[in-house]
């Protein structure tokens, strides 16, 4: 399974973006979903976290409100629609596969995911 990122860019605070995360070589189906981030000298943080099996998803705080995920099995792709961007969302955005785990704020810690993208960058700037 290979990930891949798109839909980063500069934005200006309180604008929006939607990132997408496409996978390859293998269905997304199976797999829950993991939203993460990074900012410029900043550990990796979750984002938010989505099942592989019904449509539960999982929000980090700062996300609640203002970030939604989905995911598209057919089209073997997930999504990120941020909104109301703050310049502290600046970050590096990246996508990760998990096949097994035991609950969604579990998969958000990062331990267990098989596959990581390459990143988008968000620059929320004026």
């Amino acid at each position: 399974l290979q990930l891949t990122e798109s839909g980063g860019g500069l934005v200006q605070p309180g604008g929006s973006l939607k990132l997408s995360c496409t996978a390859s070589g293998s269905p997304l189906q199976y797999y829950g979903i993991g939203w993460f981030r990074q900012a410029p000298g900043k550990e990796r943080e979750a984002v938010s976290c989505i099942s592989s099996h019904d449509d539960s998803i999982y929000y980090v705080d700062f996300a609640k409100g203002r970030f939604t995920s989905a995911r598209n099995n057919a089209e073997n792709t997930a999504y990120l629609q941020m909104n109301s961007l703050k310049p502290e969302d600046t970050a590096v955005y990246y996508c990760a596969a998990v096949l097994a785990y035991t609950s969604l704020e579990k998969m958000c810690l990062g331990a267990h995911v098989n596959t990581w993208g390459k990143g988008t960058l968000v620059t929320v700037s004026s």
